[in-house]
């Protein structure tokens, strides 16, 4: 008698076997163009391009339209992860699930970016960064989901590690690659998207286990909208590290994504740009030991909340010395702090989130509603700091904010049950 519910195949299954060196340098490596490719844009070329495009009278305006761009992405992103991720699990190339996807999106992104660096009024500008938005939403929602189809649980803190660690050195190579090395602007997106390109190859090259079609659930548009509800009371840790996720990524976001406009306006800095990219090495420094540090020893005390906890406890304190202290030596030591939190937070969250999960035949689709939580973030930070900036004329309570949802996120993971 045939059964109406197959053995899961190997596509399906928990993974046990350990990644090999080679995997997880080819992981890292991926994740460094990514976040070079993304973070890039977001901390200087945009922000600066969206100003010289506008020449505004009153620089608040700058900001305004800065996080107005970003808002409009976030929407797409909201749209763009948890469907792609569902294609993705549903996926039966031979060439396996996630690779056909982390390609697609891969030149997506690159070609947005291309298109980015030659438009020269503020729609055209809109328009493009929306489309590399979602270049980077497919790319990630496939990527992240091989954490959970091949890193067995007590290796995945460490391997989510060298998925945060390449953020902060993504982000000062890229500020050094655009700002000393190819200083015209148009270029520097081009050859932030062929680097993308290029260091995708090695993790595209690696094996992604095939999904057996008799595997492969019936695709309706009733059910994939369906899909993209999780009840929080079915899966309440599901819900308490979503919750978390979203709260801590948009503290983050609101300390970072204004760095440019808090030294330029906020502190009357002559050498911004320098300087930002001075707080950025600092920050990076910190990103990288803590996510690496913090993620393999969560693995060896099989423990995941308090380290979160703490993680998103330091982004609180560093965004309050932001607020309460707006000079640059203080923003220095605040770098670090944040650095050193969310370093911790990204490695060992992924990790949590992982463990999370309600069902091993939905890991793409499930884990694009978290990645959700922390793209969606950076993009609309920038939209709710600029109307904190209009409100007030200042930015202190842009870091205020900043705080209070940091320690939110704390709270909420708190409240995780099923993992400790």
């Amino acid at each position: 008698m045939t059964s109406l519910h197959p053995t899961p195949t190997a596509a399906l299954d928990e993974p046990t076997r350990r990644v090999p060196a080679g995997w997880i340098a080819s992981f890292a490596t991926i994740w460094f163009a990514i976040w070079m490719a993304q973070l890039t844009p977001v901390q200087l070329l945009l922000p600066a391009q969206i100003d010289a495009t506008l020449h505004p009278e009153n620089w608040v305006d700058s900001v305004v339209a800065f996080g107005v761009i970003s808002g409009i992405a976030a929407v797409a992103t909201i749209i763009a992860y948890p469907l792609t991720g569902a294609a993705s699990d549903r996926t039966t190339s031979r060439f396996g699930r996630r690779r056909p996807w982390i390609a697609i999106g891969a030149v997506l992104f690159a070609a947005s970016l291309a298109a980015l660096g030659l438009q020269t009024d503020i729609w055209g500008i809109g328009a493009a960064w929306v489309a590399a938005s979602v270049g980077f939403c497919i790319m990630t929602a496939a990527l992240t989901a091989t954490i959970s189809d091949q890193v067995p649980i007590g290796q995945r803190g460490f391997v989510s590690g060298w998925m945060s660690a390449p953020q902060a050195v993504g982000i000062i190579v890229g500020l050094l690659l655009v700002t000393e090395l190819v200083t015209d602007q148009a270029l520097g997106y081009v050859v932030l998207g062929v680097v993308l390109l290029v260091l995708a190859v090695p993790f595209l090259l690696r094996h992604d286990q095939p999904l057996v079609a008799a595997e492969r659930t019936r695709v309706t548009a009733k059910g994939v909208i369906a899909s993209l509800w999780i009840s929080p009371r079915k899966h309440p840790d599901f819900g308490w590290t979503l919750l978390s996720r979203v709260l801590v990524s948009v503290g983050n976001a609101l300390g970072t994504s204004l760095l440019l406009y808090f030294l330029m306006f906020g502190l009357g800095d002559e050498n911004a740009e320098d300087d930002l990219i001075v707080l950025t090495l600092v920050y990076m420094v910190f990103v990288v030991g803590a996510s690496l540090f913090g993620g393999r020893l969560s693995d060896r005390l099989g423990r995941r909340k308090a380290f979160v906890f703490v993680a998103s406890t330091l982004q609180a304190i560093a965004a309050l010395l932001l607020a309460l202290v707006p000079d640059l030596s203080v923003a220095i030591v605040a770098a670090g702090i944040l650095g050193l939190g969310y370093g911790c937070f990204l490695s060992v969250d992924q990790a949590l989130a992982t463990q999370v999960l309600p069902d091993a035949a939905s890991r793409g689709k499930d884990l694009g509603i978290m990645n959700i939580a922390t793209a969606v973030p950076q993009a609309i930070a920038p939209l709710i700091g600029a109307a904190a900036v209009v409100l007030t004329g200042s930015f202190v309570l842009v870091f205020v904010l900043s705080a209070v949802f940091a320690f939110a996120g704390a709270i909420a993971v708190s409240r995780v049950r099923s993992v400790r």
